[in-house]
């Protein structure tokens, strides 16, 4: 269980912060990078919470709660040495992302095939949900580009992946099942 009795620590004054297995390292490195753009997409779904009810607030919940496990995977290198941890060393696991491609293709059999590139709008949940899509591929762009660097959980790179899909799917949904997304015009306003 997590205690936190105090806010401020004073530790990363000096630009350092502490990673999971208590090494420091400097704020900006790829590897904080990479969990903060995680956390920034946790919050980008509280938004998009505010919109959504009934099942869709239940999925995004989940996937508030599979956020907090990403980053905290992402924020504990040396996955070689989990076992000398002393205890269990929290990973994303591939059930995680298979929850979220069944979730995927119950949405496309809701939804009509694509006949045009869609822009990012209509409704409000349908254009938060977008931002959050277009988070999770900056946070899924930070974590492979720490992975040429270091050892990174090859599920939690996947589940990045499959979660964007997942928040386009959801975008058409909340947009009337898609019947009411906004076509790309090629071109429309070059005149």
């Amino acid at each position: 269980m997590v205690v936190l009795n105090k806010i401020y620590t004073k530790t990363g004054d000096a630009g350092e912060t502490a990673l999971g297995n208590g090494t420091r390292v400097a704020k900006h490195s790829v590897r904080v990078t990479a969990y903060g753009t995680v956390d920034e997409l946790n919050a980008t779904v509280g938004v998009c919470r505010l919109y959504a009810e009934g099942v869709v607030d239940a999925a995004l919940s989940r996937i508030q709660n599979d956020l907090f496990d990403l980053g905290a995977d992402l924020c504990r290198p040396d996955m070689e040495k989990d076992a000398e941890a002393g205890y269990p060393v929290l990973r994303m696991v591939p059930e995680q992302t298979a929850r979220l491609e069944a979730e995927i293709d119950a949405m496309i059999e809701r939804l009509e095939p694509l006949r045009s590139f869609i822009l990012p709008a209509g409704t409000p949940l349908a254009t938060q949900l977008h931002v959050a899509r277009t988070v999770a591929r900056r946070a899924e762009r930070q974590t492979v580009e720490l992975a040429t660097m270091e050892a990174v959980n090859e599920a939690a790179i996947r589940y990045l992946n499959r979660l964007s899909d997942w928040f386009f799917c959801a975008a058409r949904i909340a947009n009337d099942e898609g019947r009411a997304d906004v076509l790309w015009v090629p071109g429309a306003n070059r005149d």
